[in-house]
């Protein structure tokens, strides 16, 4: 009797496993494909070097989006950036559902990426952080704006995004959810900066190189923003002009401090 009762438990847990696995099966979106190996060790240095740069520490999170499906985006399971492996890489649909997450952590800020994917077919990589020196621009009435040529891309505006205004009513400061995600994208709109209250930045590229320049000198530019007001007086900024024929002269060379930054994080 009770050797066929304990056939019948190992026969149950087994229907029941494979029932779990069918269930899994039909809600996991199917993977767009493997990705060139470079691309994936492009993301893993992308990771070190914001690391390495001072815009992230044990928070913060880099994407890129699957170059043979624009609908599904590629970034770490949950862990320090300058920890990530190519182990660590999980593919997302812009739902930012695993697709094969395998027992792996998600980023619970991973709605972040998936809606502004969806948001702007233009962008192919996204980095948010919590680069330290620009908190301070958004909490305040101060804009940030480009005094140094290097950052001449925030020309324009750097737009802040109020979570709680977009949530109605208080949070923990967390974009845990895809309305909050959408409403983070339609703050950025078109720009490839926006500064998040009280927590960071979101920053876009057209390609993973861009997306880190523009994450490591947005962070300077505010670091050298503050340094500038802190001396008095009025601060030059860079006008229209001057933007535009900066951003047209250093925003091609992204390739230089790419393959220096990459270098350099991933010798440690």
């Amino acid at each position: 009797m009770q050797g066929r009762l304990g056939r019948r438990a190992v026969l149950g847990g087994f229907v029941a496993a494979l029932f779990a696995r069918r269930a899994r099966a039909q809600t996991s979106p199917a993977s767009a494909g493997p990705v060139d190996p470079s691309l994936v060790d492009d993301l893993v240095a992308a990771n070190r070097i914001l690391a390495d740069q001072g815009v992230v520490d044990g928070y913060g999170h880099a994407s890129v989006r699957h170059p043979a499906d624009p609908q599904r985006y590629l970034m770490s399971r949950s862990i320090a950036p300058e920890l990530v492996t190519a182990a660590d890489v999980m593919e997302y649909d812009l739902d930012s559902t695993a697709v094969d997450p395998r027992g792996r952590t998600s980023y619970l800020e991973r709605f972040i990426h998936g809606e502004i994917y969806r948001a702007r077919p233009d962008v192919k990589a996204v980095v948010h952080n919590h680069s330290p020196s620009v908190i301070p621009f958004g909490v305040s009435t101060v804009p940030l704006r480009p005094l140094y040529h290097m950052s001449a891309f925030l020309v324009g505006g750097v737009p802040v995004f109020d979570i709680k205004r977009a949530a109605g009513g208080a949070t923990d400061m967390l974009v845990r959810t895809p309305a909050l995600g959408r409403a983070l994208a339609q703050t950025l709109g078109e720009r490839p900066v926006a500064l998040m209250r009280g927590h960071g930045a979101v920053v876009v590229g057209d390609s993973l190189p861009r997306a880190v320049f523009r994450s490591v000198y947005t962070e300077m530019n505010a670091r050298l923003q503050a340094q500038a007001m802190a001396l008095g007086g009025p601060v030059t900024y860079l006008d229209d002009e001057e933007a535009r024929r900066a951003e047209a002269s250093v925003g091609g060379t992204t390739v230089r401090p790419w393959e220096l930054w990459k270098k350099k994080a991933l010798a440690k």
